[in-house]
C-alpha cells in the first residue's frame, strides 16, 4: 500500500490496470459521441475505477477514500482523459464539488453522499451565476427564506450556465438569506439540493458549439430540508471563495491532459505543411507545458497541505491561453476545418472562446492577481 500512494508507482499501476481491464473502461462500439453519451461513458468508467478502488485514492477516508495525497487524483484524471477515456468536462465536476462537500458538508451527509459521486452513481452541478449575478457573485437574488418551524428552506430564484445540469442528481447552491441590511458577503448561504424536488426546471441551453452543456434552472417555491445547508447561515461566500480556487486549478489537471492529446492530433494532420507550421506548433506546445509546470506547482502545494488561494488564478489565465493558442494554431493551418467542415476541430475552436469566460473571466483573474498577488491596488 505505502508504495502504491508513491506518485510514480501509482501511475505506472494504473497504467497497467487499465490496460488489462480495457474492456471494462473503453467505449462501447460505436461510441455515441453526444453529450448524454459522454456522460454515460463518464459513469461508465467511475464505476469501474471506484470498484477497483483507483477513484477513491487522494480522498480522505472519512468522506469513502482511500487516503493518500491529492496529486494521485490528478493522475487518475490526466490518465483517463488522456486516453480518451472521458470527457474532460463531466470529469471537472468532481474537483470542483467534491472537496466543497467535505470540507463543508456534515461528516455524515459528506460520507454519505461522496462515494456516490466518485463512483458515478450520481452526478452534480454547481448552482451559483445567474442572470445578473455572474462575475459579480455577490450580487446574486436567488432567495431561501426559513420556515416558521425552522425546518426547511423555501428557495425562489434562477440560476444559469449550470453545468450538465440536465444530467445531475444533485446541486451545491448558493442563495441570499440575510435581511436588507446584512452586508452582501454575509447574506449568502450555501444548500445542498435534490434535482428532483418540486418546483425545480432545468432548461438546457443551446450554444454555438452545438452542445447543450449549460442550463438555465428555476426554483420556484423549492423546499429544503435545513439540515442540507452547507456550513452556518452567511457560510456561502466563504465556501464560493474556497471552491472558486479548485473550479481555477485543479479541475483542470484532466483538461491539460485532455489538450496534450488534441496537440497531439493536430500534429498528425498538418504533417509536411513546413517549417512555419513546425513555429506555430512549437508556440501552442510552449503555451501548454508552461500551463502543465504551473499546475504541477499547484498539485504539489496541495500535497504538502496548503489550501489553494488566489493563485490559481494564474492557472485560470494560462489555461485560458494555452487552450486558445491550440486551437487558433488549428484553425491558422488547416484553413476550412474550423470554417468549413463539421469535425471535432470546429466545435473545440467554438468552445474554446469561452476560455477566458468560465470559472472567471480573464479580466477578473487578471485583478485577482494584481490586487491580491501583486498587491497593487484597486486602480
Amino acid at each position: 500500500m505505502t508504495d502504491l500512494l508513491e506518485p510514480a508507482a501509482f501511475r505506472t499501476a494504473l497504467r497497467t490496470w487499465l490496460e488489462e481491464n480495457s474492456d471494462m473502461v473503453e467505449p462501447s462500439p460505436p461510441a455515441d459521441h453526444s453529450l448524454q453519451g459522454h456522460m454515460r461513458q463518464f459513469a461508465r468508467v467511475q464505476r469501474a475505477l471506484y470498484d477497483a478502488g483507483w477513484m477513491r485514492y487522494g480522498w480522505p477516508e472519512r468522506a469513502g477514500g482511500l487516503g493518500g495525497p491529492e496529486i494521485l487524483r490528478a493522475i487518475v484524471g490526466e490518465e483517463v482523459v488522456g486516453r480518451r477515456l472521458a470527457e474532460p468536462g463531466p470529469y471537472s465536476m468532481l474537483e470542483v464539488l467534491a472537496p466543497t462537500m467535505i470540507d463543508y458538508a456534515s461528516d455524515e451527509l459528506a460520507a454519505e453522499m461522496v462515494p456516490k459521486l466518485l463512483s458515478g452513481e450520481e452526478q452534480w452541478c454547481q448552482g451559483f451565476s445567474e442572470p445578473d449575478a455572474g462575475s459579480d457573485l455577490a450580487s446574486l437574488s436567488t432567495r431561501a427564506v426559513q420556515d416558521a418551524e425552522g425546518e426547511r428552506f423555501i428557495i425562489n430564484g434562477q440560476k444559469v450556465w449550470t453545468s450538465f445540469a440536465q444530467y445531475s442528481h444533485r446541486c451545491i447552491l448558493l442563495a441570499r438569506t440575510g435581511d436588507a441590511d446584512t452586508p452582501d458577503h454575509e447574506a449568502i448561504t450555501a444548500f445542498f439540493v435534490d434535482l428532483d424536488t418540486p418546483g425545480i426546471t432545468v432548461r438546457p441551453l443551446h450554444t454555438m458549439h452545438g452542445v447543450d452543456e449549460f442550463c438555465e434552472v428555476y426554483f420556484d417555491d423549492v423546499a429544503v430540508d435545513a439540515n442540507r445547508m452547507l456550513g452556518r447561515p452567511g457560510d456561502g461566500w466563504r465556501l464560493a471563495m474556497d471552491l472558486l480556487p479548485y473550479e481555477r486549478s485543479t479541475c483542470f489537471w484532466q483538461r491539460i491532459a485532455y489538450l496534450y492529446s488534441r496537440l497531439d492530433a493536430l500534429v498528425q494532420d498538418v504533417k509536411g505543411i513546413g517549417q512555419a507550421a513546425d513555429s506555430d506548433v512549437g508556440e501552442a506546445y510552449l503555451a501548454l507545458h508552461t500551463l502543465r509546470c504551473r499546475s504541477r506547482a499547484t498539485q504539489l502545494r496541495l500535497a504538502e497541505g496548503h489550501k489553494l488561494g488566489p493563485e490559481t488564478s494564474i492557472d485560470k489565465v494560462l489555461l485560458a491561453g494555452a487552450e486558445q493558442r491550440l486551437y487558433d494554431t488549428a484553425r491558422d493551418l488547416m484553413p476550412g476545418a474550423v470554417e468549413l467542415d463539421d469535425t471535432a476541430w470546429r466545435t473545440e475552436y467554438l468552445y474554446s472562446r469561452a476560455a477566458t469566460i468560465y470559472g472567471g473571466t480573464a479580466e477578473v483573474q487578471r485583478n485577482i492577481i494584481a490586487r491580491r498577488l501583486l498587491d497593487l491596488g484597486k486602480e
